[in-house]
């Protein structure tokens, strides 16, 4: 088995944990929930192992040792060791406030910060307009975050994260509010505040806005590339899975990608595509080559069903599913030369939630067209 092919499955099929382990990974919220960070060799993903199908995945993993390594097998066979990274020092600070620093941003992978600005949404929680597999306000009701972010909060955490751990990046999403920017006003404070106090790259993800005026001004307060999610590319799919959010169509994302790319350029703009919700094989590479010829990165995860939603038992993709995209979509990308490597900040740069940048090479024959 190639080391692409243990990072997928890892990521289709989750690992259950045999024991504790020293950072317990992450239960509910937005993004790479019920997930861990996993290092295999050079490379740190974001695996599942908080979900109902990481209970019944082929792989476990012992008893981390002092040092955070352990014994990885499938099916009880040893197959090798991963390494568990340690929990984040900044963690053990707090805001000029008293809020924990932990309960602002959370290190996703090992050199990434990331946060929810707004812990809510306005379709969260009524059935006719939510997204059948987010958990955004698990975390709230948890008591693991809180429901808005300031921006001397956000600032403070950046600049002790960058100095305690080294982290290289910021990515900033927010649950959407009723206000047509979408979450880019409150993007736009939280960005100027952090570059004010430390020199980090910064991607922000909202849902388009009314007004694509905002691209300039989230680019003239310091943000570096700019993530708007599609999810899923299928209309039917969409209205199935998300409703609230397929009122927005496809069409209008598509006009925003091209305003968007024109304020950034191309393949700092971004895409999330939950491979798993229902789109096909050719649905997903379709979408995705329409998106790289407009210059956007498209950034395909495998879905992992989170505890507590309505597709908390829904059948992730499997690993044949995943590598027929992956190896079609990563050759579209190195042939455009919109490489992840060439990303400034973002989900698609940090990769842990995918092993697409694994896959970004050109085919003989795509070389041969160079």
């Amino acid at each position: 088995m190639t080391s692409s092919q243990l990072l997928t499955e890892l990521q289709s099929y989750g690992l259950r944990l045999e024991g504790k382990t020293d950072n317990g990974g992450r239960k509910g919220g937005a993004g790479p929930t019920d997930h861990k960070a996993v290092r295999i060799g050079e490379t740190t993903i974001m695996v599942p192992v908080h979900n109902i199908a990481s209970m019944r995945s082929p792989y476990s993993a012992g008893v981390p040792d002092a040092l955070g390594i352990a014994r990885i097998f499938k099916d009880e066979v040893y197959i090798g060791e991963v390494l568990f990274p340690r929990q984040a020092k900044f963690y053990s600070q707090s805001t000029s406030d008293g809020v924990p620093f932990w309960k602002i941003a959370q290190l996703h992978s090992h050199n990434v910060l990331a946060t929810t600005v707004l812990q809510n949404c306005i379709r969260y929680g009524d059935k006719a307009t939510s997204c059948q597999f987010c958990a955004i306000g698990e975390s709230l009701k948890n008591s693991m975050t809180i429901s808005y972010k300031r921006p001397f909060q956000l600032a403070e955490v950046a600049k002790a994260a960058v100095e305690m751990d080294g982290v290289e990046q910021f990515v900033i999403t927010t649950g959407t509010p009723s206000t047509p920017d979408r979450g880019a006003k409150v993007l736009y404070e939280s960005v100027k505040a952090i570059k004010d106090v430390v020199n980090i790259p910064i991607q922000v993800q909202c849902e388009p806005p009314d007004d694509f005026g905002w691209f300039q001004k989230l680019k003239d307060a310091g943000v570096d590339a700019l993530g708007m999610h599609l999810e899923a590319a299928d209309e039917n799919v969409r209205k199935l899975i998300m409703p609230g959010k397929a009122e927005v169509p496809v069409a209008y994302y598509m006009e925003a990608f091209k305003a968007a790319v024109a304020v950034f350029g191309r393949g700092q703009v971004s895409t999330y595509l939950l491979a798993g919700l229902g789109d096909s094989r050719e649905t997903l590479i379709n979408i995705s080559r329409e998106l790289i010829a407009l210059g956007v990165y498209p950034f395909i995860v495998p879905f992992v069903p989170v505890k507590g939603t309505p597709l908390e038992n829904h059948t992730p993709p499997d690993k044949d599913f995943m590598q027929t995209v992956l190896s079609q979509v990563g050759g579209m990308l190195a042939n455009a030369e919109i490489t992840s490597d060439l990303m400034k900040a973002g989900c698609g740069k940090c990769g842990a939630c995918s092993t697409l940048k694994s896959f970004e090479r050109k085919t003989e024959e795509q070389a041969l067209l160079v």
